[in-house]
């Protein structure tokens, strides 16, 4: 009898930057738009099954969309009152993943400005790839 075996890949094609900031997610949106001339709006929350039989964890979730380049924003909570959307990222509050191309001039200007902000201790590019949780990150 053959065997055949699917292969699943994810869709990690994405910028990732993890934020520790002792605040709210929506008062740090309102800072990140004045600071970036973002303009993050709330959105249905981030949900994910961590176990089949229990009822998903959810994690609030803003989105921004440039229409040139065609880039998308999320900004996604990390923290839920029972556990974390990254649990090995355990020190971080918030995450902002790119997707679509942005060029390093653009990404140090989002990461300088970020830094900035006087509410974030630190924010910092980090490699999905090398996260054991990274299928949680799939938007």
């Amino acid at each position: 009898m053959n065997k055949t075996y699917l292969k699943l890949s994810l869709d990690l094609d994405f910028v990732l930057i993890a934020i520790t900031a002792a605040t709210k997610d929506y008062v740090l949106c309102h800072k990140i738009n004045k600071m970036l001339q973002f303009d993050f709006e709330k959105i249905g929350d981030h949900e994910v099954f961590f176990n089949i039989d229990e009822s998903p964890l959810s994690f609030s979730k803003f989105y921004y969309f440039v229409e040139q380049g065609e880039v998308e924003y999320y900004f996604v909570n990390n923290r839920n009152p029972e556990g974390f959307l990254i649990p090995e990222m355990n020190k971080v509050d918030f995450f902002i993943i790119i997707h679509q191309y942005i060029d390093k001039d653009d990404l140090d200007f989002i990461l300088t400005g970020l830094n900035k902000l006087p509410d974030i201790q630190v924010a910092a590019q980090i490699n999905p790839q090398k996260l054991k949780s990274k299928e949680n990150l799939v938007m």
